[in-house]
């Protein structure tokens, strides 16, 4: 649960540390628009999944390029980029499309490391629908890495989940691993 009043204190100090004045004109509500930022974030936290059951579907379902934000919980930066993701149903259980895309927010805003963000995502599908296999590939630009330290911009980090089976089946994992990766 997000404490703005405590948000709200926090960024005030953090301005006064970084020798900033907080109630000069331009900043002066900022503490007010850090903490509604973080409370919109964890509103999109809520997950409602909509699951279906379709005919005897039970072929590999891709949903590619959902872009995603989120905060590198070592340095409170931002890293983006887009998230691929596919699973084969069992027993015809499908989620609905757009909630894909909602499960990536719902796990992205907050503080994170990618490691961790990509196997939170494929453990979600997994939990919600119990699929035959969840791939998840994740690629990422870090501004801890862009802006600051090594000064790499446009460096992605790529990294991956697979559960099901996805792991025991070396033809479905190919086949998962060249779509996700960008075969069309």
């Amino acid at each position: 649960m997000i404490n703005a009043d405590k948000v709200e204190r926090a960024i005030r100090l953090f301005l006064e540390g970084i020798g900033e004045d907080p109630v000069r004109e331009g900043l002066r509500d900022t503490p007010m628009r850090v903490a509604k930022m973080w409370t919109e974030f964890e509103a999109c936290r809520e997950i409602k999944p909509t699951t279906f059951t379709e005919g005897d579907y039970n072929e590999l379902i891709v949903i590619k390029d959902i872009p995603f934000y989120s905060f590198c919980e070592h340095h409170i930066l931002p890293f983006f980029g887009k998230v691929h993701i596919g699973y084969i149903p069992k027993g015809n259980r499908i989620l609905g499309l757009s909630k894909i895309p909602r499960i990536v927010d719902a796990l992205s805003l907050k503080l994170n490391i990618q490691e961790h963000l990509t196997s939170q995502i494929a453990d979600k599908i997994m939990y919600l629908i119990d699929p035959l296999g969840v791939a998840v590939l994740m690629e990422a630009e870090h501004l801890c890495m862009s802006m600051r330290g090594v000064k790499k911009p446009n460096t992605k980090t790529l990294t991956s989940k697979l559960l099901g089976c996805f792991m025991d089946n070396e033809l479905a994992k190919s086949e998962v691993i060249a779509l996700l990766k960008g075969g069309r």
